[in-house]
């Protein structure tokens, strides 16, 4: 063995070298005919499982968008349903302003009707009234300033006479 001697020279070929290369070249047919192709299978069936679950996750993603935009349109289906209730709500609530403006008016037309006509009935009875003071003041005079006591018919002259002069307002008449 000059080799391991430390000098540098051919190479020798002795009967370890063709051992190990038989023993070599065995291993390799042995992995070459047994070992090889169980890993390319398995090799091949981790790549189709890996293939499938690409394709599982694409469809999954696909689900998932297809999902996704599903939900925006019920989402904005919603939104258009929610907005249209607020919308009707608020013409609903306008109405209902409205009917309660126009109820009010009437309520205050018709109580301002009633209060008109209780305070011509209350001026009617007061303008009654007076009448029936005047003419009972007007007979008492005048049976005072003529001294005598009128019958019914000039005592209803004179009331008719004084009931003029009072409605006329100058009381000259």
């Amino acid at each position: 063995m000059l080799f391991l001697a430390g000098e540098a020279g051919p190479i020798e070929i002795d009967g370890t070298v063709i051992v190990e290369l038989i023993a070599f070249l065995l291993m390799l047919a042995l992995l070459a005919r047994y070992v090889y192709p169980r890993i390319i299978t398995l090799a091949e069936a981790r790549q189709r499982a890996i293939g499938q679950q690409l394709k599982e996750a694409e469809k999954a993603h696909a689900d998932a968008e297809a999902r996704l935009k599903e939900a925006q349109a019920k989402l904005d289906e919603a939104r258009k349903t929610a907005q249209g209730v607020i919308d009707a709500a608020g013409k609903s609530a306008e109405q209902l302003r409205q009917e309660m403006r126009q109820k009010a008016e009437e309520e205050a037309k018709r109580i301002a009707e009633s209060a008109r006509k209780e305070i011509e009935a209350e001026r009617d009875r007061a303008i009654q009234s007076v009448r029936g003071e005047v003419a009972n003041l007007v007979v008492n005079a005048t049976e005072k300033v003529i001294g005598e006591r009128l019958d019914l018919t000039k005592h209803k002259q004179l009331i008719d006479k004084a009931i003029a002069e009072v409605a006329s307002g100058d009381g000259s008449r």
